[in-house]
């Protein structure tokens, strides 16, 4: 009885891990000092306060976010960061869902396997130009190689098959789930930062209380806004980025039924009709 022999791996697809780590870092460079440009320039802008320059009586909400303090521009930083890699997943995920519903997609592929007419089938994956898709083309060219193998058995070809959409999956999936991290990393770290702010402007109020012989009305109510407004960005911030996490992490699920689903597909449909 003849070995199986498979191809090798491709490595076209592979991430290149290096490359995406030099992006992502110039990435949160690059709304790090954006941050710290909007806090500066715009935020702190003169024309925000009632005494101009000295930057000390807002007349704004954004001169009130800029009296937040240094921690204002770190969140600002953090929240640019989010919104660019939101888009990114975003680009990279529905991209990835394809122009055609997977059920609908997997369906239309059992129809042309059941037929018997591989190429057709995989007229379809092109069509769908997404994950699924790519899988599914895979497997069917491995298929179509089977149906005309004379050496090997029909469990030998199942496991052929199978073995590349394996492969096929595994240069998929993580192109999908890449950079997930920062989302999931933000929406913890958000609402620390903001709570952090907000024990530093808890200390500057109560400072202000000790260190007067009579309360300061302006530096206590300095201390509070810094407090509230470092609170409302870490909130807000973490509440974006969980929604974010959650809505990108359901589509990829679908999307890895939908592969899951293609696997079996083909599978099956081999070794029913070429027993």
């Amino acid at each position: 009885m003849a070995d199986v022999k498979m191809a090798p791996q491709s490595r076209a697809g592979k991430p290149k891990n290096s490359s995406n780590f030099m992006t992502n870092l110039i990435v949160v460079v690059a709304c790090i000092v954006a941050g710290v440009l909007i806090f500066n320039f715009v935020l702190g802008s003169p024309g925000n306060f009632h005494d101009g320059a000295a930057k000390m009586h807002p007349q704004n909400f954004m001169g009130q976010m800029y009296s937040g303090g240094f921690v204002v521009p770190i969140l600002m930083a953090t929240l640019l960061t989010l919104i660019s890699f939101i888009v990114e997943r975003a680009l990279t995920v529905f991209k990835a869902k394809g122009k055609m519903d997977a059920g609908e997609f997997v369906r239309k592929v059992q129809y042309h396997l059941a037929n018997k007419n591989v190429d057709a089938a995989i007229a379809e994956c092109d069509k769908q130009s997404g994950s699924v898709g790519n899988v599914m083309r895979a497997g069917l060219v491995k298929y179509r190689e089977m149906t005309t193998n004379r050496e090997l058995d029909t469990e030998q070809k199942v496991l052929s098959i199978q073995k590349e959409i394996e492969e096929a999956t595994a240069l998929e999936l993580p192109m999908l789930e890449k950079n997930l991290v920062f989302l999931s990393t933000i929406s913890s770290c958000a609402t620390l930062l903001g709570l952090f702010g907000t024990v530093m402007g808890m200390i500057r109020s109560f400072a202000a209380m000790a260190n007067a012989g009579t309360p300061d009305p302006n530096s206590l109510a300095g201390g509070i806004s810094e407090a509230l407004i470092n609170t409302a960005l870490g909130i807000s911030t973490s509440f974006i980025a969980i929604i974010a996490y959650n809505f990108f992490t359901t589509l990829i699920d679908g999307i890895t039924f939908g592969i899951d689903e293609s696997g079996f597909t083909l599978t099956q449909s081999f070794a029913a009709n070429y027993k």
